[in-house]
């Protein structure tokens, strides 16, 4: 069990490291004003009409870096910073939820694929430290627990993998069409796609976790059989 705890302290730790370079990086940027004043919402709207999606509403929530795309009832959700906010973070962060709803209405194989298996992965993730603890004390009496842990780790690990691809299309989107459309000047453009990389190191962060994870799973089932 020492080293399950060791790898979630580990990449926890650097989890948290990438979470407050984020932060850092949304702020550094929220104070960089936007040219053309736009705002959040308002490049969020632009650009679901400009690829033709007229059925996703654009609403604000609470709390920080809450931003998402929700596809059960086809809604972007900004923060509240990110959604008032005219600056180059906010319009980032907005175009950024907006190719999500891109994927979505162009049914691009990797968002549904993750969707697909959402409910497996959540039941998965909420059994895994059961049989990681269960099956590690009693790995000798029932080696069938530890096995069941890693197919569930492996569950996890593939949804975490698939999520990479997800999130770098939706950047990849975001960008092109800030620069397309000219809704930002280089500058703009350079902090935009800092600031999007950096939210995407932390799905980078979950997949390797995940990853190690698994292998230690299946070396730890392996030196018992």
């Amino acid at each position: 069990m020492g080293m399950v705890y060791f790898i979630a302290i580990l990449f926890a730790a650097v989890g948290w490291l990438v979470q407050m370079q984020l932060r850092n990086k949304i702020r550094k940027y929220s104070q960089m004003a936007l040219r053309n004043g736009m705002s959040g919402k308002e490049a969020a709207e632009m650009m679901l009409k400009q690829n033709g999606i007229y059925d996703v509403k654009i609403i604000s929530v609470a709390g920080q870096l809450t931003d998402h795309y929700n596809p059960g009832n086809k809604t972007v959700n900004l923060s509240q910073e990110i959604y008032h906010g005219r600056n180059t973070a906010s319009v980032a962060v907005a175009a950024h939820e907006c190719g999500h709803a891109i994927q979505h209405s162009i049914a691009y194989p990797m968002i549904s694929f993750r969707s697909a298996i959402v409910t497996v992965v959540n039941v998965a993730g909420t059994a895994l430290p059961w049989l990681i603890m269960f099956g590690i004390m009693l790995a000798q009496r029932i080696p069938g627990l530890l096995l069941l842990a890693i197919i569930a780790q492996a569950m996890i690990t593939l949804f975490t993998l698939v999520t990479l691809p997800v999130e770098f299309d939706a950047s990849r989107r975001a960008l092109a069409w800030l620069q397309e459309r000219n809704i930002v000047v280089p500058q703009e453009y350079d902090a935009a796609r800092d600031a999007l990389k950096w939210a995407a190191m932390t799905y980078v962060v979950a997949a390797l976790a995940a990853v190690t994870q698994l292998i230690y799973l299946i070396s730890r089932y392996n030196s018992k059989r």
